[in-house]
């Protein structure tokens, strides 16, 4: 293992500021962006990059590579990226129905798919309903339990915004005028179609640094160390067919072995998604490469 701790580069690249996450997400990559950009490759416009973990689109948002394949196996958050994508304006009219500084309408909203009744919204209103839970919510966390019922209580803000309409549509037109794929599938699905020269991405959920750390509620479906084992089997099988790969990881003992024969560049960041305030603070995270990064 090569590992080192980099300094925050001086380069910038231009980007489309108007493009950023329209969610707030637990293990969002905002503070981790001058490292990504530092160590990504450089991609030409007719290969493809590919994120199966696609989150709240931090590092897409980054990249704005005109050919994409984003990817999610969280279907509320898949269906926001359709929804943006296909009905920008009747979004935003939607999201303006919702009430903000009342405890009392946000668990009147979040019950709803408790009820026979959600099957029946709309996919408008299901992606109004997720930016009002997500904006309102304790520490913008999506959280689901074992029934696949949002359960996340309020996070009792003076005054939220909803939606910033220029971004949304900013995010709206960037999908609509560039070739971005949009899937809910397995990581594995999701890049079957990689082909050489191109850049895959993967932020999977994070090995936990400790015993009471994980973050478990994302979706129905747990990523435990055999999901981390299967991620480092495809992460080879994606090196034999010469794809260009970087994945974003805790630096515990289990990951840094698993990954011994990649380069490790260990960054430090902020925790600030945690139950207990002293479980917040400065921890470690790993970028690890499968190429010489172009610096």
């Amino acid at each position: 293992m090569n590992s080192k701790t980099p300094t925050v580069p001086r380069k910038q690249y231009k980007r489309n500021p108007l493009l950023q996450p329209f969610l707030k997400w637990a293990g969002g990559k905002r503070q981790l962006l001058p490292y990504i950009r530092k160590y990504r490759p450089t991609l030409p416009k007719n290969k493809t990059y590919f994120e199966p973990f696609v989150g709240a689109g931090a590092v897409l948002f980054e990249y704005q590579h005109p050919k994409a394949h984003i990817n999610d196996i969280n279907s509320e958050l898949i269906n926001c990226y359709q929804v943006i994508r296909d009905n920008v304006d009747g979004l935003i009219e939607d999201i303006q129905k919702h009430k903000i500084g009342s405890s009392e309408y946000f668990y009147q909203i979040r019950e709803l798919d408790r009820s026979p009744a959600f099957k029946d919204l709309t996919s408008v209103e299901r992606a109004s309903r997720i930016i009002f839970l997500n904006k309102n919510c304790y520490n913008g966390l999506f959280r689901v339990n074992s029934q696949g019922h949002f359960n996340v209580p309020y996070g009792n803000y003076k005054n939220p915004t909803l939606i910033d309409v220029i971004v949304i549509r900013a995010i709206s037109l960037y999908l609509n005028q560039n070739a971005v794929t949009i899937t809910e599938v397995d990581f594995e699905d999701a890049v079957k179609d990689a082909r050489k020269g191109d850049f895959v991405y993967f932020d999977p959920p994070y090995d936990p640094v400790s015993d009471t750390a994980s973050f478990t509620g994302y979706n129905l479906d747990k990523f435990d160390r055999e999901d981390q084992t299967r991620l480092k089997t495809l992460y080879d099988k994606l090196t034999k067919k010469k794809c260009k790969v970087m994945l974003s990881n805790s630096s515990t003992a289990f990951i840094q072995d698993l990954y011994k024969d990649y380069e490790m560049i260990k960054i430090p960041a902020n925790r600030n998604i945690n139950s207990v305030g002293t479980g917040r603070g400065q921890v470690d995270e790993l970028l690890i490469l499968n190429y010489e990064p172009d610096i």
